[in-house]
């Protein structure tokens, strides 16, 4: 593992967002869900493309807060153009589970 400095993690701007709209994605390569993310008045709502299927399913993600890096130059994934990146951890099967505060914040909040 490398070492980074504090102002390299500073760099990575992470931020608490609430999911307002998700759709299945089938057009996704691998089985991957469409998430729109209110990040609050400052950066306002972004789009995504989550593979988060194994434990989460459309219906069930509206209201959920989510971390994610708002700082990555956006990507184009078939159809969609993803404009953060949200972020997870594997479980032990290899699914990913999403990463969120355990209290509601205020949406736009950066890690620290």
């Amino acid at each position: 593992m490398s070492e980074i400095s504090y102002d390299q993690f500073q760099a990575v701007d992470i931020r608490v967002g609430t999911v307002i709209r998700a759709e299945p994605f089938p057009e996704a390569r691998k089985p991957a869900i469409k998430l729109w993310v209110d990040f609050g008045p400052e950066i306002g709502e972004k789009k995504s493309s989550a593979q988060i299927t194994g434990h989460y399913d459309p219906d069930t993600l509206p209201g959920r807060q989510v971390m994610a890096v708002v700082n990555f130059p956006p990507r184009q994934i078939g159809p969609m153009r993803s404009e953060v990146l949200v972020l997870g951890l594997f479980d032990a099967d290899g699914e990913i589970v999403l990463i969120g505060p355990d209290t509601k914040v205020p949406n736009g909040q950066r890690m620290c």
